[in-house]
């Protein structure tokens, strides 16, 4: 009797609690689906401000005169944007400095309905005119770029380019960072500056000279006889080596294995790389299968005062492999705008084991150390040797080369200044305001 009593309780709360949540629900005022889910003027009249401006059509149209007939398709497009229980104001203001401050004077307003209601939200949007550039006054570095430009030289491993259109691109790039910037024009001239005679009357000493040939170097007319034909031109490798050091040059591989050829194509017009290009031969005794390695060996002897011996001996690493940037040159790249891909192939780098045996620094890592089967290696990397007399920067990277790389090096590495140019314009700043109101039902 009494389990019975409690089940007829419990019947009777569940009806109770029911009844009491149909009456309160039937009685229950709820808001408005407007008031649960809002629509969130303001994003949307930034987001129909960015769509207006995805192709820069916005940005042209603000600049023109108020009677210009492309402000009608703004417009259009703009309506289009948005939904039809929206209205909108769009007001273009002109921003000037003035004595107190900046000064918004309005110049032209479009708008769909004479009020925009009690509930509205709005976003702005500030224009610069595409007439008005930034510009910058970069800072000198001290020394002479030299550029070799050799026209009576030819090229290796530069696939997809031509030595004169890397030198080109290389002059447009680094030629304003330079006190003065020289085009090397042939191999002549390239025997002046070794002779420590200036071709424009620039400074030869404490120089960069970039080699634009790739894996190969050119070898003036006058040179390519005793002592620096030695071992196929081994001996010359070492001259400029010692040259290097004598005038505290900063020689520059922009990519490949450096010195592997030599090239002058008046001198050598039977001669070829074994893959058809003619005027060039390759640096190393005959019989030696692995002589082209023997040119950066003699280089770098050369480099660290040593007397010349054959060497052949590998410096590179027998697989190649992906190459990263270093942090310290990453963080350049937006201060000199230059981006090259953070990621190379890497077939040609250096063993880290000649900083012992040439007795080098590494001024800077312009790619991430590789460890390879327990040897390290630097896929790119500007060395200095330790008498502070002579450098070498060397892109061991994979063809085609990327002459950003060479840029961002050295740039990375001496760090000129960018100055701001200060300039005034008139008329060169719209604010575009978009105020959106929202009609009808819910």
């Amino acid at each position: 009797m009494v389990k019975m009593m409690r089940t007829i309780e419990v019947f009777l709360v569940i009806i109770i609690i029911t009844g009491a949540f149909i009456i309160s629900s039937f009685f229950a005022v709820l808001p408005q689906p407007r008031q649960v889910s809002p629509l969130n003027l303001r994003r949307l009249a930034l987001t129909t401000l960015q769509t207006l401006d995805a192709d820069y059509s916005l940005s042209e149209i603000v600049f023109k005169d108020s009677s210009d007939p492309s402000w009608s398709e703004l417009q259009i497009a703009l309506s289009a944007c948005l939904p039809p229980n929206i209205v909108y104001n769009l007001t273009v203001y002109d921003v000037r400095s003035g004595s107190s401050g900046e000064l918004y004077i309005p110049i032209k307003s479009l708008s769909n309905a004479e009020s925009l209601g009690i509930g509205s939200d709005a976003a702005s949007y500030l224009v610069a005119s595409s007439n008005v550039t930034f510009n910058v006054i970069p800072e000198k570095v001290g020394g002479t770029l030299y550029i070799l430009n050799c026209s009576d030289a030819n090229g290796w491993w530069i696939t997809g380019y031509t030595a004169h259109s890397l030198a080109q691109d290389l002059y447009n790039l680094l030629s304003p960072y330079f006190k003065t910037t020289v085009m090397v024009q042939d191999t002549a001239q390239l025997g002046q500056i070794l002779n420590n005679q200036s071709l424009q009357g620039e400074t030869v000493q404490n120089a960069v000279v970039i080699n634009t040939f790739g894996e190969a170097v050119p070898i003036p007319t006058a040179y390519c006889k005793s002592p620096y034909w030695e071992d196929t031109y081994a001996r010359y490798c070492h001259f400029l080596g010692n040259m290097t050091h004598l005038y505290n040059w900063t020689w520059v591989s922009i990519v490949g294995y450096p010195f592997y050829y030599v090239s002058n194509t008046g001198a050598f017009p039977n001669y070829n790389n074994t893959y058809g290009i003619f005027g060039m031969r390759r640096v190393g005794r005959a019989d030696d299968d692995e002589g082209g390695q023997a040119g950066v060996r003699a280089f770098l002897q050369g480099l660290d005062g040593q007397n010349y011996l054959y060497d052949n001996s590998s410096l590179i690493p027998d697989t190649g492999f992906i190459a990263t940037l270093s942090q310290q040159v990453l963080e350049c790249c937006n201060y000199y705008g230059i981006y090259p891909s953070p990621y190379q192939t890497s077939t040609r780098a250096l063993k880290d084991s000649i900083l012992t045996e040439y007795h080098l620094t590494i001024g800077l890592k312009i790619f991430d150390s590789v460890t390879v089967s327990g040897t390290t290696y630097n896929p790119g990397a500007l060395y200095n040797h330790v008498s502070k007399n002579g450098s070498l920067l060397a892109l061991g990277l994979t063809r085609t080369p990327d002459i950003r790389l060479t840029a961002l090096g050295l740039l990375s590495y001496y760090k000129p200044r960018r100055y701001p140019l200060e300039y005034t314009a008139r008329n060169a700043t719209r604010l575009v305001v978009l105020q959106l109101g929202l009609v009808g039902g819910v």
